[in-house]
């Protein structure tokens, strides 16, 4: 998607198209600018007065996270009527795997994807760039070649041409790091990366690189999955906060509420986690991270919430004002294959579980965190930063009858008149 966040709020406003507009009011930094913001020199992580200096009739929101995955899961299902193989990438990316599927659809690939490029652009509004190749990583490259609306296609017998005019960087899984080792031995462009031996690639890069290798040269290694197929290989949880905090109760309920959101996406996954991580970022963007290995597995909020306690407590520096924390998981295991410690209170754990399980129950039907630990309280207390003047999004303002802040219906709705 073009723009994403920022198109949402132009399609469902238009009396913004065509306006500089900007996401991340609440933050007090450009999080997502519009086309014509961009061209007025508008970058992500700008503030607020650096946006006003450069751009005054720049038109600057507060993000509205619910109403962009509202739009991110119908985009998703507009993918599915082509093609039941959709791996959502991101919550505005995705790859569709069409092979097979000309009959079906009586036309050709390329006919294919143009109809679910038009076609999600004319029911949501937004913009979609769209690209095909015979692998994802090729996909993705054309998705980016034509940007706003663009459409790009590259067939295998085309590569010769296309490739000498990709540079080496913009080929997803090879990073500034690799990109700097890469130049010092000749490779600038995706054609020298593929006319490289694939033993030297293997060498420099290991087997992300040699599977890459074969992606550039149209040989598909990586499949489409679609989403959900798969059970994640870790779990994160991050919440940013404005203005910056040095309570130390409020950064703890924080990381505490990451926690709980984590755990309740574990659950839903069917997992125990084995590490629990904590990252702290102050508010010169500087972070420290500190990781724990459990004695057994756990899918127990209850349990993690001691294990993250420790952790903040080590990382927190008094006097330091932080803007984010962030909890992540891994080392995963199935819910159904446990294997219990000598030393572990096998019936403390189970009553914990099903405690944690009762509380996903109570809150799937009251709202997210609506029962949530005491511990996590301040979050709904003097920790609601929202920006200038208490902006908030529009679709938390204009509630409808019987809804509240935590439970609403799945509608992107502003504006009711009756």
């Amino acid at each position: 998607c073009d723009a994403f966040f920022a198109s949402v709020e132009q399609a469902l406003h238009p009396e913004l198209k065509g306006r500089p507009v900007v996401t991340g009011k609440e933050r007090g930094i450009a999080a997502a600018m519009s086309y014509e913001a961009k061209a007025r020199g508008i970058t992500r992580g700008m503030r607020l007065f650096e946006i006003r200096r450069v751009c005054p009739e720049a038109v600057i929101l507060p993000s509205d996270y619910e109403t962009y995955s509202l739009i991110s899961e119908r985009l998703m299902t507009i993918l599915r009527r082509f093609t039941p193989q959709v791996e959502a990438f991101s919550i505005d990316e995705a790859f569709a795997d069409l092979s097979g599927l000309r009959r079906l659809h009586r036309t050709s690939y390329e006919g294919i994807a143009r109809r679910m490029q038009e076609t999600a652009q004319e029911e949501l509004g937004i913009g979609i760039s769209a690209g095909l190749g015979p692998t994802k990583t090729l996909a993705k490259i054309c998705s980016k070649e034509k940007k706003p609306r663009g459409f790009c296609c590259v067939r295998g017998y085309e590569l010769q041409n296309f490739l000498p005019n990709i540079p080496v960087g913009r080929v997803s899984g090879i990073g500034p790091a690799s990109v700097a080792l890469l130049e010092k031995y000749g490779v600038r462009t995706a054609w020298d990366y593929v006319n490289r031996p694939l033993f030297q690639i293997k060498k420099l890069l290991g087997k992300v690189g040699a599977e890459l290798w074969h992606e550039l040269r149209g040989e598909a290694v990586y499949s489409v999955i679609e989403s959900g197929a798969v059970p994640p290989a870790s779990i994160s949880k991050a919440k940013t906060f404005t203005p910056p905090s040095e309570k130390r109760a409020f950064v703890m309920a924080q990381a505490l509420r990451n926690t709980e959101s984590a755990f309740i996406k574990l659950r839903r996954h069917g997992l125990r986690t084995g590490m629990i991580g904590v990252m702290l970022r102050d508010k010169d963007y500087c972070s420290q991270a500190l990781a724990a290995d459990l004695r057994y597995p756990t899918a127990a909020t209850q349990e993690a919430a001691s294990v993250v306690s420790r952790i903040v407590g080590e990382l927190f520096r008094a006097g330091t004002r932080y803007r984010q924390t962030t909890v992540f998981l891994a080392r995963f295991s199935a819910a159904s294959e446990r294997q219990g410690d000598l030393f572990e209170d096998s019936a403390r754990v189970r009553q914990l579980e099903r405690l944690s399980v009762c509380v996903d129950e109570v809150n799937r039907a009251y709202g997210k965190h609506c029962l949530h630990l005491a511990s996590t309280t301040p979050v709904d207390g003097f920790g609601k930063h929202l920006g200038e003047r208490g902006d908030r999004p529009g679709r938390l303002e204009g509630l409808l009858p019987g809804e509240t802040a935590r439970q609403r219906i799945g509608i992107p709705l502003w504006d009711l008149r009756i």
